[in-house]
């Protein structure tokens, strides 16, 4: 494995050891510093498998991805919430709410941004390695989409987009993770960007599967390092709260299936727009 690799592997082994032993800035800083371990780990077995990654022979669009990954989730923040330079140490939003943050504004502006830059790339390298090795080679027959479900998607996906900012409520959370889906794949698709759509098209299932599996197995790692940190955030959700591994009730782990998809698509209208028309490095 590449240096890199190695010192991420250590940052998270580090950090869970210092977390345990009850260091506080760790807990306190646990969820960007272990998920910048786990980036720096996964670019490198990306970097292994396929000869490409954000930090070896792509950097500016590594940058990028991360980028817009701040970017994204700000937007997923204004949906849940727009609280955060109200006082106080437990600020509550309409489905997840933080608990014992820096009360130093600037620095949690940093620490923000720092954790929601390491989401995307999270995902995509998660993704790239997957695709590289459990579903390398994965086919099903050819299927093109009739541009009438292309129509009716984005359709669907402005409505769902659109109501959760209009009508606020703790129920239309499942619209945030689908809508942009179902807006933004479609565009892709008919535009020639980077599209599972376009994937299945051409017979490649192997996309769709390990963007689905990267969502799954992200989702699980973010639930079970938050559980344990200092800061971290909970859940506030009207149906089959009760049942829960870790702080997410079980139901809300589907949500991490459509909202890597979402992620994927999000990145790729934006790069799009930018102008990118070379392969991306990752997916």
């Amino acid at each position: 494995m590449r240096r890199h690799g190695w010192v991420g592997l250590g940052i998270v082994a580090g950090t869970e050891a210092l977390l345990f032993a009850g260091e506080p800035t760790v807990g306190r800083w646990f969820t960007p510093l272990v998920w910048t371990g786990y980036v720096l780990a996964a670019d490198a077995l990306v970097a292994r498998l396929t000869g490409r990654s954000y930090l070896t022979t792509d950097r500016l669009e590594g940058a990028l991805v991360a980028l817009v990954s701040v970017g994204a989730w700000w937007l997923f923040e204004w949906y849940n919430a727009p609280r955060f330079w109200r006082g106080g140490d437990d600020l509550r939003g309409l489905w997840w709410q933080y608990h014992a943050l820096e009360p130093n504004l600037l620095l949690r502006r940093v620490g923000y941004d720092w954790a929601f830059a390491t989401i995307f790339p999270a995902l995509f390298l998660t993704a790239a390695a997957l695709r590289a090795t459990v579903f390398a080679g994965l086919s099903v027959r050819p299927w093109r989409p009739p541009p009438a479900l292309l129509r009716g998607a984005v359709a669907a996906g402005a409505v769902a987009v659109a109501l959760p900012l209009l009508a606020p409520s703790a129920w239309l959370v499942p619209l945030v993770w689908t809508g942009f889906v179902l807006l933004l794949e479609p565009l892709n698709f008919r535009r020639g960007r980077p599209s599972w759509l376009a994937a299945l098209e051409r017979g490649d299932a192997s996309l769709l599967c390990a963007l689905l599996a990267a969502g799954a197995l992200c989702g699980v790692l973010w639930e079970f390092w938050n559980y344990w940190a200092v800061t971290r955030w909970t859940y506030t959700v009207p149906y089959a709260s009760d049942l829960k591994v870790f702080e997410m009730p079980v139901v809300g782990y589907l949500g991490f299936l459509p909202f890597a998809l979402e992620c994927f698509a999000m990145y790729h209208w934006v790069r799009g727009r930018l102008g990118a028309r070379e392969a991306p490095a990752v997916v």
